[in-house]
């Protein structure tokens, strides 16, 4: 049985380290720390196990912060966010993306099916794959494959038409 108090003692200054380094801001880092864990009260029994609690601790700090940004619209933008999601894993100088390839991306998207489409947009938007999963009642890896054979398929599409960053 896992004990949240133990939990909150032995995670909490590597949970605050951890949004200090997305948020730059330690006031609302600090936030998000007691945001984080009274989520991770909410679903503890939902850990199973097949990860460090630590780094269940993480995703759901992660999540807190994509939700911070997510009710500030006003300072990040949809274009920012679905360049930081086709860009992950890629070079700084190569996820620019302008506004013609976010239009062409946005109308590929319109030509995939509901699920696929709704599951790529969470994904820009900063949903977890935990949260996508459980919105469309599929397990987690399901929802990681669609995402990553939509976006793969996005890619190819704009690398056939010139418009690739690569």
């Amino acid at each position: 049985m896992l004990c949240i108090k133990d939990i909150y003692e032995k995670h909490k200054q590597d949970v605050y380290a951890y949004l200090v380094s997305l948020t730059h801001n330690p006031t609302l880092s600090e936030d998000l720390v007691s945001e984080t864990f009274l989520a991770a009260i909410k679903s503890i029994h939902n850990f199973k196990g097949n990860s460090d609690i630590k780094t269940w601790l993480f995703s759901i700090a992660r999540i807190k912060w994509y939700g911070y940004l997510r009710k500030k619209k006003n300072t990040i933008s949809f274009d920012c966010l679905a360049r930081e999601y086709l860009s992950q894993g890629e070079e700084l100088e190569k996820s620019i993306i302008n506004k013609t390839m976010v239009n062409k991306i946005m109308m590929l998207l319109e030509n995939e099916d509901d699920i696929k489409r709704g599951i790529v947009l969470m994904r820009i938007q900063g949903y977890s794959f935990y949260e996508i999963a459980m919105k469309y009642n599929i397990s987690e890896s399901s929802a990681r494959v669609i995402d990553f054979r939509t976006k793969k398929k996005i890619r190819a599409i704009l690398e056939k038409e010139g418009l690739s960053n690569d």
